[in-house]
Parts: structure tokens; sequence; C-alpha cells
């Protein structure tokens, strides 16, 4: 460089002497790397922002666990954080050691740790040499009680006998390391090979042999000793017969230790060692110590192997296997995911019954509980719904049925009397009718063409098994054209510490921005609560259990939606809602039915208008007639941009219409209201009763009394009447 030059930039140098940069910010969890630091990681090269997840299948679990204890010992001193770190390819082989040097820094608000550092290769020292035998991250490591309780932390965080044996294959003990290993089992009077890794295929020797054959591993099962061969011709001059097996991978010195677990010698693992190994007391107790790790761990790992096959054969054999659904016009995906540890079998279920009359019906229930008497309750639940379904009943009697049979298993066994949630859905496939009953169980949730999502409000009574003559109210709804249903249990909505409002957004989010097939959208909202991403959208509860998931979606195919020869205008989102009587809370249900179907109007404004104009017609029905109200709300779109049409029937004979009430008048202006604020407004009668019905155009402007499009309303629909507009 010649005087004057400007310096290059630092990025220019580190990549000269191929040095990688990296920031790790723990309480997002996410590190970024630039291009050198992605290829050191066997990544492509280029710069990226990963997971912790996907970092650490990269590293070596026992670098991984140290990198943990060098950060938080140099935020204490106020030192660099400074580790060797052996990179690993997709088959568990290291490729390269590679070595970190950054500046650690702690944020007591945030409880996390944020770091900023480099990556460089080093040169892996030669097999044999004293450089090879010392800890590879030096001093921190060189201490045997600092290595056992690295080495004890990995093995406890193994969760299959396959990470298990990687772990243990990894190991970098203090001064010598194995080349390889292999683990034995002992089934019945044989010694079987239960894994092994090695340097070269078949180094685990015959899968299985006699225990009385005259091999070290055989011998140390049978006899619950150790053997240490430290040379070729001491192995050759003690086993004979076995020598030849050995003898092919040129191996130097051979450790064979006994795995024991609660008093019973269950195998032996064999550590192999590509140069002479004296055996020492120090080395020997390392090994030991390590051997009663390995035991522990296979232990665990077998026994939640065991548990977690045996909770998923017993909870799948109860749950129908979905074929190809031959339903016209319709189509049905359904997702199960056990997520619960050893024998916590849950009671989540699903089914789809066919039923008389080409119709099906759809159920998803929970029982409540975490355990083998859950499964058992959900398997005979499941069969009786079946049996009244396959009778004929409606979705109500089907539950009431379903809720006294759960009552008499109570009765029974008063001592753990179980509940459990349910939601039968009916399904007319040739028109898209709903017909709903809830039993303690989430409302459904609909996605619409354009894929808005809104949470359909349903009647709904106590969980079954609760009394033997609890009533269930049917709702009825059509599912639209293009439209999807999702039914779920409280897994999908509840799990990573989320409640029912914060997993709904979380779900509504997943809803809304998928565009692949039904199964796709299926594996999407499991991935969303199980997959990489759901590290991101962990909710605000501490309590972080896990629950099993069960969902169905049913969707309508979206034939004829589109917009035809002499359309005008189509709609692109539809609601329903029947307000009773009897239940004068609905009004509120139905505000926020409109606003979720408005959720992206452009003019707030509006929305309000909408709702207030909603709110007042609604409540003029259930004043001023004896009948209930219908609520249909639709967005309709054409060339000239989207319109929401809002229209409430009811039975009353009687028609409103406009009049000037007095200044101290307490009712007569909600119509008034609706000619200010609509844009089109109209009164039309309806068989036996009659439509209230108001449209508002898209637009940042709201109406005044002289819009053109509000003159143009019909004119015999705002003739004068009396009005009998809600105050």
């Amino acid at each position: 460089m010649r005087t004057g030059e400007p310096l290059p930039s630092m990025r220019d140098v580190l990549a000269l002497v191929e040095t990688g940069r990296w920031h790790w910010d723990t309480a997002a969890g996410l590190v970024t790397v630039d291009e050198v630091s992605a290829r050191l990681l066997e990544l492509p090269a280029e710069q990226v922002t990963l997971t912790e997840a996907q970092v650490r299948a990269r590293l070596h679990p026992v670098d991984w666990n140290e990198i943990t204890g060098v950060v938080q010992l140099a935020v204490a001193e106020g030192t660099l954080a400074e580790v060797r770190i052996r990179i690993m390819d997709d088959q568990g082989r290291v490729v390269r050691v590679v070595r970190s040097r950054s500046k650690p820094t702690f944020d007591p608000l945030r409880k996390a740790y944020l770091l900023t550092g480099t990556l460089q290769e080093v040169t892996d020292p030669a097999p044999g040499t004293p450089a090879d035998r010392s800890a590879v991250t030096g001093d921190w490591r060189r201490s045997r009680e600092a290595f056992l309780l690295d080495a004890g932390r990995a093995l406890a965080e193994a969760r299959s006998t396959q990470e298990v044996l990687r772990v243990a294959a990894n190991l970098s003990m203090p001064g010598f390391s194995p080349a390889g290993l292999a683990v034995y089992g002992v089934t019945g009077d044989q010694l079987t090979v239960v894994g092994h890794h090695g340097p070269e295929p078949g180094s685990e020797g015959p899968y299985s042999m006699p225990l009385d054959t005259a091999f070290p591993a055989a011998e140390v099962a049978r006899t619950g000793r150790a053997i240490y061969v430290s040379s070729p011709q001491q192995y050759r001059a003690r086993y004979p017969l076995t020598w030849p097996l050995a003898e092919r991978f040129d191996h130097q010195s051979w450790a064979f230790l006994p795995l024991t677990a609660s008093g019973r010698t269950m195998g032996t693992w064999m550590a192999v060692f590509a140069h002479p190994v004296a055996f020492t007391p120090d080395e020997r107790s390392v090994l030991t110590t390590v051997a009663r790790m390995l035991a522990q761990a296979l232990t665990r790992a077998g026994t939640a192997e065991s548990e977690r096959a045996l909770t998923n054969d017993l909870q799948r054999s109860m749950l129908p296997r979905l074929g190809p659904q031959r339903i016209p016009g319709m189509s049905v995906a359904a997702r199960y995911v056990p997520t619960g540890g050893g024998l916590q079998v849950g009671g989540d279920w699903y089914d789809v019954i066919t039923l008389p009359n080409e119709r099906f019906a759809l159920v998803i229930g929970d029982v409540q509980g975490h355990d083998v008497r859950a499964a058992g309750l959900m398997g005979q639940l499941r069969i009786a719904l079946r049996a009244y379904a396959s009778e004929g009943h409606r979705p109500d009697a089907v539950l009431s049925r379903a809720s006294r049979f759960l009552y008499g298993i109570n009765e029974a066994d008063p001592a753990d009397p179980r509940y459990a949630t349910c939601l039968y859905v009916e399904v007319d496939p040739t028109g898209g009718v709903l017909d709903i009953a809830r039993a303690g169980h989430h409302d459904p949730a609909v996605r619409m063409p354009d894929a808005t999502v809104l949470t359909r409000q349903t009647a709904g009574g106590v969980p079954l098994g609760i009394t033997p003559d609890a009533d269930y109210p049917t709702t009825r709804m059509v599912l639209e054209p293009g439209e999807t249903m999702l039914v779920c249990t409280d897994g999908l909505i509840e799990t990573g510490g989320h409640d029912l409002d914060t997993g709904w957004r979380r779900l509504r989010t997943v809803l809304e921005r998928h565009r692949g097939s039904l199964e796709e959208l299926a594996d999407a909202l499991v991935q969303a609560v199980h997959g990489p991403s759901s590290h991101h959208t962990t909710g605000p509860l501490t309590d972080r259990r896990e629950d099993d998931i069960a969902l169905l979606l049913l969707t309508r195919q979206a034939e004829g939606l589109g917009a035809g020869p002499g359309t005008v205008r189509r709609a692109l989102r539809r609601t329903m809602l029947t307000v009773e009587q009897s239940e004068p809370e609905r009004v509120a249900e139905a505000r926020q039915h409109l606003r979720e179907l408005l959720h992206d109007w452009c003019s707030p404004d509006q929305v309000d208008s909408a709702v207030l104009l909603l709110s007042e017609v609604l409540t003029n029905v259930l004043v001023h007639t004896d009948t209930d109200a219908l609520l249909q709300a639709e967005v309709v779109g054409g060339p000239e941009g989207r319109r929401m049409h809002i229209e409430v029937t009811d039975g009353g004979a009687d028609l409103p219409h406009i009049r000037a009430p007095g200044e101290l008048a307490s009712s007569g202006r909600g119509l008034l209201l609706i000619e200010l604020l609509a844009h089109s407004w109209g009164v039309a009668p309806r068989g036996q009763g009659k439509s209230i019905w108001f449209e508002l155009d898209e637009s940042d402007n709201p109406p005044d009394g002289t819009d053109e499009t509000a003159a143009s309303a019909p004119h015999q629909d705002r003739k004068p009447h009396e009005d009998r507009t809600a105050p």
C-alpha cells in the first residue's frame, strides 16, 4: 500500500485472512453470520441469519454446551470469550476445527447475552501427537472434572439412543480421545450390537454372538469387570480366536467397560484408540465414570423411546385412518400430533363419520387428563359418538347421549371423574350447510376466499359427562364456496405459553398468509406450533407446557366464484349470524363479526359507522318486534372498488320510515342515522317479514345527505312509515 492511500475496510481485511464475523442475540435466539463464517459452518457462502437450533446442528454437542460456560465466565471476569469448536457434517463427522473469539455483554433488562465475534479455521492436530491428546479448547477444558461435567451434561440432554451414541463418540477426553466406539447389549444369551461409531464401516464386528464367545466384550458382559488392552500384541496374546476381527482396523489400544444400571450389567462399551494408551489409574477412572454416565443415558433413552412408541401406537390405534375422502365438492384434512412426554397419553381425538342421505359428520374433542385412562375413555367416547351418529340422530341429540354415556362411566368410578370437550359438525355437502353442536369446546374458525379469517360464534353447552341431562343447542351456518373451516383442540392454540387470544392470533397469521393446498395448510399450522418458527412465537405465559394437537380442516371447492359473463360484482367475503330475542348479548357478537369482516377496510370511520348502524338495526328488531334477527353481511367487489352490504331480516310486518323526532324524543333517529351515514339503503318486504339493508362504498370520505348513490336508493323502499328504530 502506498502512502496516502485509504486503508481497506475491515470487512475486506478479515476476508483476506479468512476470518468471519458473527453476531448472536440470545434473547431473540438468532445468530447472524457473514459469508466466511457461513462457509466455515458448512453452509452456502452468503450472509444469513440462523436460529440457535440451526447453528447447534453444525457444532459438536459437547462444544455447544461448553460455549455457555465460556460466555458466563468471560462476562464475570470482563475478558474475551475464546473457544475452539468442532464443526460437524450431516453424518456427524468432524470436518474442521475453528477458533471463536468474542466480547460478550449481558443485558440485565432483557436477561440476555449479546456477542459479536470472529471465526477462523485452525489446524487440526495430527492423530497420535501430544497436541491431539490435549483438550480441544485449551485451558478451560484441561481438568478432568470440567470434562466429566460437560460429558454428563451432554449425555443427559440426549433424547434417543442414536444421539447418546453420537455424543459418546465425539467426547474429547483429556489427553486421550477414542477413535471409535461400539455399544453391545445383552439379549437372552446373545451379545448384540446396539450401535457404533468408527472410522470404517463394519468396525462393530459381528452383529451378534453367544455370550460365551472368547471376545472381550462378551467376557465383560458376563463378568461385569472392565478389560483394558494396551497394544495389539497384548490383544493377540489374550484373545487369539477373536484377534482377526480387530486386526484389520489397525487400532492400537482397546478399552472394554461394563454398562451397569441399577446394579445390572446391561451391556459393554468398547472404546478403541488410534494410538497406544497405557490406561493409567487416572485414565481408567475417567473411562469408568463415562461408562456409568453412558449406561444411565442409554437406559433413559431406551425407556423414553419405548414409552413414546407405546404412547403413539396406543393413541393412533384409537384414531381413524383418513383415506381419500370422496365428498362431492368438499375436501377434508386432519392431523394428530402427540406431544406429551413418556406415558402421558392424551385424550385428544377426531373422527369423520359417514351419515345417511349422503351427509357426513366431523367430530373433534379432548378428554380431560394425560394418562392411559384418558386415552381409554377417548376410545370409548369416540365409539359411542360414532354409534349415536350412525343411528341418524341430530347433532344436539348425539352430544346429549354422549354426555349421558360419559356421566354413567363417571358414576361407576366416582374417585376419578373425567370430562370431555367436543365439537360435532353435521355437513350437507350439497349446499355447504353446517349444523354445529358444541360441548365446552372452542368455536370454529372460517377462512374466506380472500383469506380473511373469522371466528364463528356458536351456541354451546357444558362439557360432556358433567350432567346426564345437558342440552346442546345447534347452530346452523353455511360454508360458502372457497371457504375453509378449522376446528382444533386447545393444544394447537395454547402450546408455547399462549392463551386463547395470543394463540388465535398466531394461527390467524398462518391461515391468512398460506396459499397452498389443504394438506399443506394442515402441515403449516402444526409447523407454526412445533417447527423452527415456533421458537419466535412464544406466548406471554411462563407456563410452557405442551399438549396433544388434533385438528380438522374442511374446505368447499370454489367453482363458480369468479366473475363470469354479465357479472358486475361478486362476493369477496360473507358472514351470517342469528340474534334471538332471548339472546340480546349476541348484538355485541354481531358487532365483532362485522369488525372482523372489515379488518382491512381503508376507512376506520366507515367501519365505526357500519357498526353503529348495525347495532341500531338489530336493537330495533329486538325492542319493537317479537321475532329473531338474521344478520347477513358481505363485502362485494367490482371494477369500481369494494362495497360492504349489511342486511338484517326479521319477521315483523310493519315497515319503518323516516320521521323527524322532536328535540326531546328518546327514539326515532335510527333511519336518520342510516340516511346520513350510508351511501345507499332500503327496506324491502321478505315474505312475512322485512329486510333493512344499507351499503357503504370503500372511501376515505363518509357520504353526506346529498350523495348520488344514496339518492339512487329505491323509492318504494323508503316511503314514509312509522319509524320503529331503537333509541
